[in-house]
């Protein structure tokens, strides 16, 4: 199968190397709404393409690992489901969590890119080797990216922040061959 996906090879060329990948959720994961219950419980919706995304990135060999300054049962059972090994919660202050993190897998920002949409997500993002915001981010958290997904958070922005991490890392095209 031929893929149709083209990204520039400076690009690329950035993204190689990258062996880690930090996630925020609210905005990258989520359409970064908030939706109360009546009783209170915290309501999230999640798109599938980018739950396979992570899944395709963990059988790739790239850690996918979440920072989110919130904390809820949907989002512990999504990142459950997919296979989440690696997630902080509750964190607001994202950059020693990263640092612990690298720490653990015996990686360096070198080996690690960052998606984010707001300013709680720069000091990870600034470090890393790559960014990426999704299209929806704030001014301040494109500016320091990399590359800004065509789609908006919640929306398939985390997918296709992985697909330029696949065929970066060289395993694109052996993934969607298995699906031939």
């Amino acid at each position: 199968m031929k893929p149709v996906l083209n990204f520039p090879p400076e690009l690329l060329l950035k993204a190689q190397g990258v062996k880690v990948a930090f996630f925020d959720v609210d905005g990258v994961l989520t359409d970064g709404g908030l939706l109360f219950s009546e009783s209170g419980e915290t309501l999230k919706r999640f798109n599938t393409l980018d739950g396979h995304g992570l899944k395709m990135l963990q059988k790739a060999g790239i850690t996918p690992v979440i920072i989110t300054g919130r904390d809820s049962q949907p989002l512990r059972t999504r990142l459950h489901a997919l296979g989440i090994q690696h997630a902080h919660f509750g964190t607001e202050d994202k950059r020693p969590a990263a640092e612990q993190t690298l720490q653990t897998l015996g990686m360096g920002w070198a080996n690690a890119a960052a998606m984010g949409d707001d300013w709680p997500d720069l000091p990870v993002m600034r470090q890393c080797a790559f960014a990426c915001a999704p299209a929806n981010a704030h001014a301040e958290v494109i500016a320091a990216s990399h590359y800004v997904t065509r789609l908006r958070g919640g929306d398939g922005a985390a997918r296709e922040f992985c697909d330029v991490l696949l065929v970066a890392s060289g395993r694109y095209v052996t993934l969607l061959n298995e699906y031939a």
